[in-house]
């Protein structure tokens, strides 16, 4: 069975791609920095759209405030811009939001590979301990 594909992640997709490309092209605000647009939410009646953004070397949303308030500053001109393209009859509200949830995979994998180090640690540890086993069928 095909998977079902809702309105709403079609338009969030296509707001996606979009806002990728005007915010690199159309807007000149030195707080700005390098944004990326990691994904949209669009409410079931199209009619407002939560935008998730990064900022290349910002790692806390209080580190990129700047950035998101220069964007949801500029969120209109943006809305105006996608209306032009899109021919929907409505085209969402945007409210830019700084998606904390690259920094937070990071800090994760951060704290595996230290657990995994640690867990090296005590297998090396278990294994001089045991040097008289017998030898794998391997060797």
């Amino acid at each position: 069975m095909a998977k079902e594909f809702k309105r709403t992640s079609r338009v969030g997709d296509f707001l996606k791609q979009e806002l990728a490309g005007l915010i690199q092209r159309e807007l000149r605000d030195p707080r700005l920095g390098m944004v990326s647009v990691t994904g949209v939410e669009v409410s079931r009646d199209l009619s407002h759209a939560k935008v998730y953004v990064t900022v290349l070397g910002k790692d806390s949303a209080e580190e990129a405030a700047e950035s998101v308030a220069a964007l949801n500053h500029a969120a209109g001109f943006l809305r105006s811009q996608i209306a032009k393209i899109n021919n929907a009859r409505i085209t969402p509200k945007l409210q830019f939001v700084f998606d904390v949830s690259i920094s937070r995979g990071a800090h994760m994998s951060k704290l595996i590979d230290a657990v995994v180090a640690v867990d090296r640690v005590h297998a090396a540890h278990r294994n001089d301990g045991g040097s008289d086993a017998a030898p794998s069928a391997d060797e």
